[in-house]
């Protein structure tokens, strides 16, 4: 029987409860697809800022770099907002990415037809959405050196500096090709090369790597002209691959068009490690109330289980079981709208559960 290693990061807040919610999918996964799931905890953000005095210790850092994936429920908290920037919660997270290199953020927009009332779009703009951004993760202005304010001549100067090798485009660039081929074989690659050099050398980049992939079709959109047709016509995207910056504002608009945060997962892959964790933070007003929303970590551990442990027919019935509960008018209170059935953590993750077994059996 195969075993995957998986070090899971609860993490703060609701960060606990949504894991919890996560592993008893994956262990029912287990049992139906006759694997065996090895979960190890380890600490960050501000559990351990609180039992280690750093919101990364080392061994967990070690423990990743052990483990097959890693499965992160959500850091921080207004407990740790006097800290120092660098003693934050926050730098656990940001850590844990650059101790795993891991490069490609992937930040799925999936619309379901039982929410689609929640989307602040129209249901005939939005209807069918379902694509991914994929959003460069380890460059751009917010590595980019020489950084800072300095003073120039009496007066203060704000400095980023937006940087891209060739190699860090083409690593990213390859894998979104390669994703899209799982999918629909479409890429939209955004940049701003009619005023950015950088944009300029990604454009490039983008183009030669298409020649490894002729069956996938290729879109370039300024960034600008990207944030609008996501508005416009978000259903025709598939996959959508960008630098750090132009990613981090496009993948926030396309979460807001899907209307519900607490429903999104999200991976960011290395060459060789990967960590899943939801979208949303670790909501502490509501931590402990047993009323969190388990979906988004329940689908990024069904990421988790396509792209790092080659489970993709469990990933599929996994994600199929979330949409068939929603079917049947299960919601937390987070999206509950009158006339649903309105349950708690433990009431959707059994719910969720339920359907995959009645789905592996059919």
């Amino acid at each position: 029987m195969p075993v995957f290693k998986v070090a899971v990061l609860e993490g703060d807040g609701i960060g606990p409860e949504i894991i919890g919610s996560a592993l008893r999918v994956l262990q029912k996964v287990g049992e139906l697809a006759k694997v065996d799931f090895s979960f190890e905890k380890a600490l960050i953000g501000g559990s351990a800022i609180d039992q280690k005095g750093t919101p990364l210790p080392q061994e967990t850092i070690e423990l990743c770099l052990s483990a097959d994936a890693v499965l992160l429920g959500a850091v921080g908290g207004p407990k740790w907002d006097d800290l120092p920037t660098e003693k934050r919660p926050e730098k656990g997270l940001l850590g844990i990415r650059k101790a795993l290199d891991l490069y490609a953020n992937l930040r799925p927009a999936k619309v379901y037809e039982p929410l689609i009332s929640s989307s602040p779009l129209k249901d005939e703009v939005v209807r069918g959405t379902d694509f991914i951004v994929i959003r460069e993760l380890t460059g751009d202005v917010y590595y980019g050196e020489p950084r800072g304010i300095f003073v120039e001549e009496g007066r203060r100067v704000g400095i980023n500096t937006m940087r891209y090798t060739e190699d860090e485009i083409r690593r990213v660039v390859r894998k979104s090709f390669e994703i899209a081929m799982r999918r629909k074989k479409k890429l939209t690659s955004v940049d701003k090369s009619n005023v950015l050099e950088v944009s300029g050398l990604w454009r490039s980049v983008v183009e030669e790597e298409a020649k490894n992939y002729p069956d996938v079709e290729l879109e370039h959109l300024y960034v600008d002209n990207c944030a609008m047709q996501i508005v416009r016509r978000p259903s025709s995207f598939d996959v959508i691959v960008t630098g750090n910056i132009f990613g981090d504002i496009l993948s926030d608009e396309a979460a807001v068009i899907t209307g519900s945060l607490g429903m999104l997962p999200s991976a960011s892959l290395g060459d060789r490690y990967a960590l899943y964790e939801p979208v949303h933070g670790s909501a502490p007003d509501i931590a402990g109330k047993g009323i969190a929303n388990p979906i988004a970590t329940i689908l990024s551990a069904g990421m988790m289980l396509r792209h790092s442990l080659g489970l993709t027919r469990e990933a599929d019935l996994l994600e199929r079981a979330v949409e068939e509960v929603l079917k049947e008018g299960y919601r937390t209170p987070d999206i509950y709208s009158a006339g649903s059935t309105k349950v708690n953590t433990e009431g959707m993750t059994s719910a969720i559960i339920r359907k995959l077994e009645e789905l592996w059996q059919g």
